[in-house]
């Protein structure tokens, strides 16, 4: 189980079921939105319990991103076609004994850093 925040508490969350695929996104989406790259896991719908009034954005056809409309805290990725939920690493309460298991997007990656860890990344393009 994983507890979780935005940064001034209005809006709290708990995903009950397993954590799956912890990832970092390098496209220019989340790193305009969340100021570099976003770091998130994928929970089941099902499995996740939000408190509070989240606000979300239609970034694309195909995807709403989820964030606080008082602090400004970028939560979610939601693809409409998605049975899961992509929540923020940085959002959750406590160690959460996860690691990255690839970057994704690495194509788009901003030109003012390197990813140097031996993570898997993906070449995908935007």
């Amino acid at each position: 189980m994983y507890r979780g925040s935005c940064l001034c508490g209005a809006i709290t969350f708990v995903a009950k079921g397993a954590a799956k695929d912890p990832a970092a996104c390098h496209c220019s989406q989340c790193r305009k939105q969340s100021g570099h790259y976003w770091a998130a896991m994928q929970v089941a719908d099902a499995d996740l319990e939000v408190t509070g009034d989240v606000s979300w954005y239609e970034a694309s056809p195909m995807a709403k991103r989820g964030f606080c409309a008082t602090c400004g805290s970028f939560l979610f990725w939601k693809g409409y076609a998605e049975p899961d939920t992509g929540i923020a690493l940085g959002a959750l309460d406590g160690p959460t004994g996860l690691k990255l298991e690839r970057h994704i997007f690495t194509t788009d990656k901003g030109d003012y850093y390197d990813i140097t860890d031996n993570v898997r990344q993906e070449e995908q393009e935007t």
